[in-house]
């Protein structure tokens, strides 16, 4: 598995205890246990770190998307891996450096995270919200293939 695919694996584990446990305990402490406990010398723990707190900071920025673009699902009905993913994705796709991590990357490692850890129609629907989010903002690396 590729370092930052990795990466994001962990993040997503952590959030979803995090998110499963009602956010009592540390997010940060949360990451580090785990990746200690399932990534000792793992080479890039900035970008998780980076990642992680992205995402905890935007929350409530993130769950206002997710609510916009998937109206049929409210978020305490989402399951709580799908809810996690998509707050990791729409992090990437909208706060992310491009340079690290264009668009379209965000959303195929969001869809491939859905893959892996969520239910059968999680990889859909994870890339139905993220694709919406990334036509509204006008698909920005579609551009420069032009």
């Amino acid at each position: 598995m590729a370092t930052r695919q990795l990466g994001r694996s962990l993040v997503l584990q952590s959030l979803y205890e995090w998110d499963f446990y009602g956010r009592k305990q540390d997010p940060k402490t949360v990451l580090k246990r785990n990746l200690a406990e399932f990534a000792p010398g793992f080479n890039e723990p900035e970008f998780v770190e980076k990642l992680s707190d992205g995402v905890i900071n935007k929350m409530s920025e993130l769950d206002k998307i997710i609510e916009t673009s998937a109206p049929d699902w409210p978020l305490t009905k989402l399951p709580i891996v799908d809810r996690n993913i998509l707050r990791i994705g729409l992090y990437e796709l909208l706060f992310a450096d491009r340079k690290e991590v264009p668009p379209r990357v965000a959303i195929n490692e969001a869809i491939e995270l859905a893959k892996s850890y969520g239910g059968d129609n999680s990889g859909k629907f994870v890339n139905g919200v993220l694709g919406t989010v990334y036509r509204e903002m006008g698909e920005p690396d579609k551009k420069k293939e032009e």
